[in-house]
């Protein structure tokens, strides 16, 4: 199995939630099928700052997309760099960032996928 790198880039941050696979306001859908994970670069990251990254997907292809998974990121990161869970998406999935509380941040980040 191939191991790639599906979508990258850099964010700024703010109270728009963001879609990493379309870089637009999100969440949208993505059909591509495979076992995606998601690495953040959360380095920027000051007190008083709260950033949450969201994973949607559909249990059916005929059904509605739904929040999946949820990671919530609050004030100066110990560990800078977050790996998400590797997910199993193939309906109708999108990953995205919020900025909760606190300043814009540019985010660095990546999708890699096996498929």
């Amino acid at each position: 199995m191939a191991i790639s790198q599906a979508f990258s880039g850099t964010e700024t941050v703010s109270t728009t939630e963001h879609s990493l696979t379309t870089d637009t306001a999100g969440p949208d859908v993505d059909t591509t099928d495979g076992i995606f994970q998601c690495f953040l670069d959360l380095s920027a990251m000051a007190a008083g700052d709260i950033f949450e990254f969201r994973c949607y997907e559909k249990v059916l292809a005929a059904s509605t997309q739904r929040l999946c998974y949820v990671a919530t990121f609050a004030g100066v990161q110990a560990q800078p760099v977050w790996v998400s869970p590797s997910l199993i998406l193939l309906h109708g999935w999108d990953m995205t960032l919020d900025k909760i509380a606190g300043t814009d941040r540019s985010i660095d980040w990546s999708i890699r996928s096996v498929a």
